[in-house]
């Protein structure tokens, strides 16, 4: 894995809260920090975004074949160029899009409809003027049914006619047609949504989205009215500043991520081009997203991922006490000065432990959680975040039954269980999570109905362990 940008990783004035945890390391631009985004630091979040959306496409099986078909076949890289050269549209965007959406099938078809290797939706292929033609059949089918003559139940033969249109003629799966056609409709959503970034977001999320997404950016305080772009309105907002981009962004988020797309295409591009460079590294970097557990599909998550067999090493309650000290440490269990408090079960006190940069991870979460709570004017009163599990021996994490349970074997993950906390107080803790997860700080998925997974990347170990060594150094 990459280290993280330490342009993000500053070093901030503490705050004057002599009673809460205020750590001098600082992620800059996390939680509630939205209304000061400085052109540079947007820049760097931008770059950590599309860097984080590795996973999501190089943990698909096809990402490997899919970069061997889109830049392999000499007939798909013609009509790269010769649509890039007539829509002015660049070739690397047009190819990034076919890799993503269909990775070079021409029949590649999606369940919700839309067909072929640009993955074009019936009603978008009208726009595109690509023709998409059907003829009726119909299909025909018998069965007996009991009718009554002259007094007799009989049984007699019934016959129905079902209709059911196929398809006579699709452009969408003639690549010869459909990637000169996106390449052009792409070109006018860039022209008429102002940006190339917005032509990519309306080819996912469509232009009636785009039209009203663009509004509630512009109305959005802290962003530039002549231009705004999708990176300014990805980061712009959070439950406490500028609300109804929030909420429009979480809306399209639950719908399919589109807000995120733009950054995923971004992504493809380079990862393709590292296939042109250097194909024995992109498939090295392949097997590097597979996870070590699930080993039928793709890795459900960034922690199947980081987390390999070779991490698993506290097998028994001895090694867990071995392990304290060097491997292992205390959890930090001040509620009102950390922000969360150790909810284990009696009698596993030993089970409080983790590794440093876990409990700094926690810690950093909980501090970034409660002054964002802070900031939305929240009446109830903050309530510590609830650790359920922390470092745990195999034994014990097998008797659970849950799949994420034997990951506390490494001491690199702990739990949390939200179902106690306010509805606002989880909104913020959730948003913090995505703000961290989406720039390569941790992973989280959900473990149960109301427990979340949480876990720091490798490559954010010593950051989050330089959290906890200010937490056991400042004054409490």
């Amino acid at each position: 894995m990459k280290s993280l940008s330490l342009f993000l990783l500053a070093f901030l004035p503490a705050l004057h809260a002599a009673d809460h945890f205020t750590p001098t390391h600082r992620v800059a631009g996390i939680g509630i920090s939205r209304d000061d985004l400085s052109e540079e630091l947007l820049e760097a979040r931008t770059n950590l975004m599309i860097e984080s959306q590795t996973f999501s496409i190089m943990r698909e099986a096809e990402a490997l074949p899919g970069a061997k078909r889109v830049t392999g076949n000499a007939r798909l890289q013609s009509l790269f160029r010769t649509s890039a050269a007539s829509s002015g549209m660049p070739a690397s965007v047009v190819e990034a899009i076919c890799y993503l959406e269909s990775w070079g099938d021409p029949k590649a078809q999606s369940i919700t409809g839309p067909r072929g290797i640009m993955q074009i939706s019936g009603a978008t292929a009208v726009t595109m003027g690509l023709k998409v033609t059907y003829a009726t059949r119909y299909k025909i089918t018998r069965e007996k049914v009991p009718v009554k003559s002259k007094g007799k139940t009989v049984m007699r033969t019934v016959t129905h006619k079902t209709p059911y249109k196929v398809p006579v003629r699709d452009d969408r799966l003639l690549p010869e047609r459909a990637i000169p056609a996106a390449a052009r409709y792409l070109a006018g959503m860039e022209q008429k949504f102002g940006g190339r970034d917005w032509a990519i977001f309306a080819y996912h999320c469509g232009q009636g989205c785009v039209n009203m997404m663009q509004e509630v950016t512009r109305r959005a305080r802290g962003i530039p009215k002549d231009h705004p772009t999708v990176a300014r309105m990805f980061f712009a907002s959070n439950p406490a500043w500028n609300r109804e981009l929030y909420d429009a962004i979480q809306q399209q988020m639950a719908r399919d991520y589109s807000p995120t797309y733009w950054f995923r295409i971004r992504r493809a591009e380079q990862l393709l081009a590292l296939y042109r460079r250097d194909p024995a590294e992109f498939a090295r970097m392949a097997k590097e997203y597979k996870s070590d557990f699930v080993t039928a599909g793709r890795a459900p998550h960034r922690l199947a991922v980081w987390l390999k067999k070779d991490d698993l090493v506290f097998h028994s309650s001895d090694d867990i006490r071995a392990a304290l000290g060097s491997k292992l440490v205390k959890a930090l269990d001040r509620p009102e000065y950390f922000g969360y408090t150790v909810r284990l079960p009696e009698g596993s006190d030993y089970l409080s432990d983790a590794s440093p940069s876990a409990i700094g991870t926690l810690a950093y979460i909980a501090f970034e959680t409660r002054r964002l709570y802070a900031e939305t004017g929240a009446k109830a009163a903050f309530r510590p975040l609830e650790v359920t599990a922390l470092v745990e021996p195999e034994e014990y994490a097998l008797q659970k039954g849950k799949p994420e349970a034997l990951a506390h074997c490494s001491g690199h993950v702990f739990d949390i269980d939200y179902s106690v906390l306010p509805p606002a107080e989880l909104e913020c803790l959730r948003f913090v999570l995505s703000d961290l997860g989406w720039e390569g700080y941790l992973g989280f998925v959900e473990d149960g109905m109301d427990s979340l997974h949480i876990g720091c990347s490798p490559g954010a170990r010593e950051f989050f362990t330089h959290i906890f060594e200010e937490a056991t150094t400042k004054p409490q």
